[in-house]
């Protein structure tokens, strides 16, 4: 069974840093008009958001100023993290992921039903690595990583990361993975706490467990067609036993 994390909200929380880092870029790159507000963060993916904002401040958006924002970008949220580390995991995640690595370690069934942690999220995997680093959380327990820039199309979607996931899950460990199945029988499962999250889990046929620790409801989750909704993963004995479909 494979289970991909969002980051963001999910795992951890930063206080905004990626959001003002990349406000503190857009003001070295494009000018003292830019700004952050009025642009949709939860949910989508870092290649998006700095796309929307470039143009939506007249700024060229092709590939090499894609590159430069990306880099000072990385740059800004190392600097604000060293300088201020408001990055901290979320109740129970720590707890969660112990409890799920040493059900991987102990597992004595068929192959298909060990569980193996994942990431599916919509950051680039330097900023990524960095605020799970600093939220102390080790990202080498995640064997199985989709990024935000990893869409194979143009313009990407968060829809677009499951079967990248999927895929670098076969190359990995040899075997197939079907979303359609149960967990036990070698299914994937989405954990996220936006609609979007959401949207891209049944986009594949992949479970999906909405959590409520960003800006959506539980209600809002469960309306989107999240299977299991949970206020927080503090709750880590009954969201362990869903997760691995005990």
């Amino acid at each position: 069974m494979l289970l991909l994390f969002d980051i963001d909200a999910t795992l951890l929380t930063s206080a905004r840093a990626g959001v003002l880092a990349m406000r503190d870029t857009g003001l070295d790159l494009v000018g003292p008009h830019f700004s952050e507000e009025g642009h949709s963060f939860a949910g989508s993916l870092d290649p998006v958001i700095i796309r929307n904002m470039l143009a939506a401040h007249g700024a060229p958006a092709d590939a090499a100023a894609m590159r430069r924002f990306r880099e000072a970008y990385h740059a800004h949220l190392r600097r604000r993290l060293e300088a201020n580390n408001t990055a901290r995991a979320l109740p129970g995640v720590r707890d969660l992921l112990a409890m799920l690595n040493a059900a991987s370690r102990g597992h004595q069934g068929p192959p298909e039903s060990t569980p193996i942690l994942g990431l599916l999220t919509g950051n680039f995997e330097e900023t990524g690595l960095l605020k799970l680093r600093c939220a102390g959380i080790d990202p080498e327990q995640f064997q199985v990583r989709a990024w935000g820039d990893d869409s194979p199309f143009d313009p990407p979607a968060r829809d677009h990361l499951p079967p990248v996931a999927m895929q670098r899950f076969r190359d990995r460990f040899r075997r197939e993975i079907d979303p359609r199945l149960d967990p036990a029988a070698g299914g994937v499962t989405i954990i996220g706490d936006t609609p979007s999250d959401v949207a891209c889990g049944l986009a594949h046929g992949c479970r999906v467990l909405g959590v409520g620790t960003g800006q959506f409801t539980t209600a809002e989750l469960r309306a989107a067609g999240a299977h299991h909704v949970v206020e927080s993963l503090a709750v880590v004995d009954s969201v362990g036993r869903w997760l691995l479909d005990q």
